[in-house]
Formats: C-alpha cells, sequence, structure tokens
C-alpha cells in the first residue's frame, strides 16, 4: 500500500510539472522568453515521465504473469492434494490389513503357548529346576578348589543355565553326573599334578595335595584357587606357624588320621590370617615411642637378669660360707669374716665401726644397677602414656583432614596409641617382679651379714667383759 501511495504522490507531482512545462510553452509561444535552464528542465522531466510510465507497464505485466502462476499453483496443489488423500487411504487399508493379522497372530500364539504348556506339563518345572540348579553350580563348582583338578566345567552348566530350550536326556545325565562327581571329589583327599602361580609370578608345575574343598597345599605351604585365572596361586605370606606346621605331617600321612588347619569359609579366613599383622608388624606400629620402650625394656632385662645371677651365686656362696669353718674371701660374709680377724686386738667400738663399714660396702656391691631396673620399670608406663597421647593426636590430625568417614586413615593413631600402652604395661610389669626379686634377695643377703657383724660384735664384748672380770 505504501508503495502505490508513493507512485500516485509522485504521478501527481509529474502531473503538475506537465502543467506548469505548457504553462511555459504557452507563455514562450505569446512572445516571453524562458530561461535556457528552464527548458532544459522540462526536457528532462518528459524522460522522467516516460520512464515512469515505462515502469508502470512492466510492473503490470509482472503481477499478471505471477496471477496466473499462482492460479496454475493453485490448480497443481489440489491435484496434489487429491493424490496425497488417495495415499493416505491406501496406507490405512494396508494398517488395518496389517493389524487385523497382528491380532490374529497374537490369538494363534496364546494357543500355540497354551497347548505347549499342556503338552509339557510338569516337564516345564524340570526345565526351570533344571536352568536354577544349572547357574547355581555354575558359580559353586568354578569357585571351588576341586575345579583345579577336574578342569573347567562352566561350559555346559553355563549353556544349561542360559537355555531357552528343554534340555535333552543327554544333557541331564551330564548335569547329574557333574553334581555327583562334585560331592564325590569334596569329601576325598587327593595328589595330583597342577599349575601352581608363585610369588614371584612364575608357573610352576607342582606336586599338591587337596584336602576336600577345603583347602590345596604344596611344600609346605598353603595354596589358593584363582578363578579368573583358573590357577592355583601360592599366598604372598602364609598363616602362623601354628597352621603351618600342620601340613608336613599331613600330606605325608599314608593312612590313618593326621591334623591339619582346614579353612571351611574356602579361602576368607586364610585370606583374613595373611592379612593379620605379625608382631614385627604390630611393634612397628607402636612408631618411635614403641622404639624407645623396647630398648629400655631390653637394657632393664639384661641387667637385671645379670644381677639376678650374681645376687643368686652370692646367695650360695654365702650360705655356703654359713657352712663352712674356712673363711673365704670371694662371698661377702668372708670379706666380713676376715675385716674381723684383721681387727681382733681392737676395742669394740672401733670394731663395730670397722664391721659396719665393711657391711655398707658389700651392701653397695649388692644393689649395684638396681637403680635401673627400678627407673625403668616406673618409666615404661609413662612412655606408654605418651605414646597414647601422641597417637590419639594423629587420629585427631587425620579427622580434621580427611574425616571419619574411612577407618583406615586412623589406624595409624590408634594403633600407636594402643600398641604404646601395651609396650609400657609388657615393659614394666616383668620388670616390677625382677627388681622385687633381686631386692629380696639382696636384703637376705645384707640380712645375713648384718647378722653375723652384731654376732662378732657381741663375742667380742663378751669375751673383753670376761677379761676384764677375771683381771679384777
Amino acid at each position: 500500500m505504501r508503495s502505490v501511495a508513493t507512485r500516485l504522490g509522485l504521478i501527481v507531482w509529474m502531473c503538475a510539472v506537465l502543467a506548469g512545462a505548457s504553462w511555459a510553452q504557452e507563455e514562450n509561444a505569446g512572445g516571453s522568453q524562458l530561461p535556457s535552464g528552464a527548458a532544459d528542465d522540462a526536457g528532462s522531466l518528459f524522460e522522467l515521465l516516460e520512464l515512469v510510465r515505462g515502469g508502470l507497464v512492466d510492473e503490470s505485466a509482472a503481477n499478471e504473469a505471477r496471477l496466473e502462476a499462482f492460479v496454475e499453483s493453485r490448480d497443481q496443489q489440489a491435484e496434489l492434494l487429491a493424490a496425497a488423500e488417495d495415499e493416505l487411504a491406501a496406507k490405512e487399508d494396508v494398517s488395518d490389513t496389517l493389524e487385523t493379522t497382528f491380532n490374529e497372530n497374537e490369538r494363534t500364539i496364546g494357543e500355540a503357548e497354551a497347548e505347549l504348556a499342556e503338552g509339557l506339563g510338569q516337564m516345564g518345572e524340570v526345565f526351570g529346576v533344571v536352568r536354577q540348579v544349572a547357574n547355581d553350580a555354575s558359580g559353586q563348582m568354578w569357585d571351588s578348589v576341586t575345579s583345579s583338578q577336574l578342569g573347567d566345567r562352566k561350559e555346559l552348566l553355563d549353556r544349561l543355565g542360559r537355555s531357552k530350550e528343554l534340555p535333552s536326556t543327554e544333557d541331564l545325565e551330564l548335569l547329574w553326573y557333574e553334581l555327583q562327581r562334585e560331592m564325590t571329589e569334596q569329601g576325598q583327599v587327593v595328589r595330583y599334578e597342577a599349575d601352581v602361580l608363585s610369588t614371584d609370578g612364575e608357573l610352576e608345575r607342582r606336586e599338591v595335595v587337596r584336602a576336600g574343598a577345603f583347602n590345596v597345599m604344596s611344600d609346605d605351604s598353603y595354596l589358593v584357587w584363582e578363578p579368573d585365572q583358573a590357577k592355583l596361586r601360592e599366598l604372598t605370606r602364609q598363616p602362623p606357624s601354628r597352621y603351618t606346621d600342620t601340613i608336613a605331617p599331613y600330606t605325608e600321612t599314608v593312612s590313618g588320621v593326621a591334623a591339619l588347619a582346614l579353612d571351611p569359609s574356602r579361602g576368607a579366613l586364610m585370606n583374613a590370617l595373611t592379612d593379620t599383622p605379625n608382631w614385627r608388624e604390630r611393634v612397628a606400629a607402636g612408631g618411635v615411642v614403641g622404639m624407645v620402650i623396647i630398648i629400655l625394656g631390653i637394657l632393664a632385662l639384661i641387667v637385671g637378669l645379670f644381677r639376678y645371677a650374681s645376687v643368686l651365686v652370692t646367695g650360695r656362696k654365702v650360705t655356703a660360707q654359713q657352712r663352712s669353718d674356712v673363711v673365704s674371701d670371694q662371698n661377702p660374709l668372708g670379706r666380713l669374716l676376715g675385716v674381723y680377724e684383721q681387727n681382733r686386738d681392737v676395742d669394740v667400738e672401733t670394731l663395730e665401726l670397722k664391721l659396719n663399714e665393711a657391711v655398707l660396702r658389700e651392701s653397695s656391691q649388692l644393689e649395684k644397677f638396681l637403680w635401673i631396673v627400678k627407673t625403668i620399670s616406673v618409666v615404661a608406663p609413662l612412655l606408654g602414656l605418651l605414646g597414647t597421647v601422641t597417637g590419639m593426636i594423629q587420629t585427631f590430625q587425620a579427622i580434621t583432614l580427611f574425616g571419619a568417614g574411612d577407618p583406615k586413615m586412623m589406624a595409624g593413631g590408634i594403633s600407636e596409641a594402643l600398641v604404646t600402652t601395651m609396650l609400657g604395661l609388657i615393659t614394666a610389669i616383668p620388670l616390677v617382679l625382677l627388681y622385687d626379686t633381686l631386692a629380696n634377695g639382696t636384703r637376705r643377703i645384707i640380712g645375713i651379714l648384718d647378722e653375723q657383724s652384731a654376732g662378732l660384735i657381741a663375742n667380742r664384748a663378751e669375751s673383753d667383759g670376761q677379761a676384764i672380770g677375771a683381771g679384777e
């Protein structure tokens, strides 16, 4: 609409220009002169008018052509619509036919399945039981150590477990045979050769002994069955010796009864035993504090045993000296008697001082190094408490950094806390008993020396008193 209005305005303007040009020609014909520039402008306007007239004619022709094309296309669209409707009707007929066929097939399949179920009868239940038994037996037999001797039986069992058809009589017999063979082999002790993966990763052919479905042994060590690799594997670390010591007598027994450590869990208990830390690993968990406790405990134990032997020997020598009339300087009592013999001519007070000095000298020798045992027996529990505190600090630091979701992150600190406490008590308790034993033995010997010293002084005083009385 805007373009039409623009064209109409242009036409009106052109008419006004033409009218002005006609007036100018009439004035010119009447004898008046127009400027030369006005004549040129009039010529240009006439050319513009011709151009506008030509454009209108061309546009009208284009519009008529478009109108004819639209009418022709409208006729073609009607024909295309009619063709599409015919094709749709044909497709709907085919769809109805297919739907009818599908319904008839569904009904036929249902009738066939009903006839099949009626024909199978109890055989359908047998088919389900066979599939279930085959699937269960496949996993159990393959995980059993008997597979190291009997070989692969999964192909038959997996085929029966996945089968969608009724098993044949031959398959049922094979399944029955495998089940019966598995039960029979689980109750036997068999010696045979098998491939074994060593701890070095090398495959070796060894003679192994299988005890039912529980353990497999070779070269005084336990083996485990690896279903993924279909190989026997030697444990990276054997269980404690109280279990492995039963292997050799059992494997060497030809007849009769022999003891053997069995794993009824088929490997779970064995793996748990191998994962259990030994005493070296437990001690190492105590850290620096634990090592200090151990070193001090060993030092105190060595000193204590040395002093115990010395006190024991000295006590026997003192007892022997009491029963003997011969004075020997190889024991405290003999040396005390020697001091008495050396000071027979001195007065009683001087003799008493000499004997007391000898007793003190022997007492210091008997009690030598006992303070080490006593001190360490007191310090060891304190060090254990120190390790407990440091271990709990590590635990709380782990909780702060990693949270409490993973117990393994806290295991190190807790182990140090408990192990150091255990080491402190283990060190302190024997040392306390040892110190009391040493102190008691030392006091007994010192008591004998005091008793003998007092007796010698009394005898000397008595003899001096009698001498004085006789002189008077």
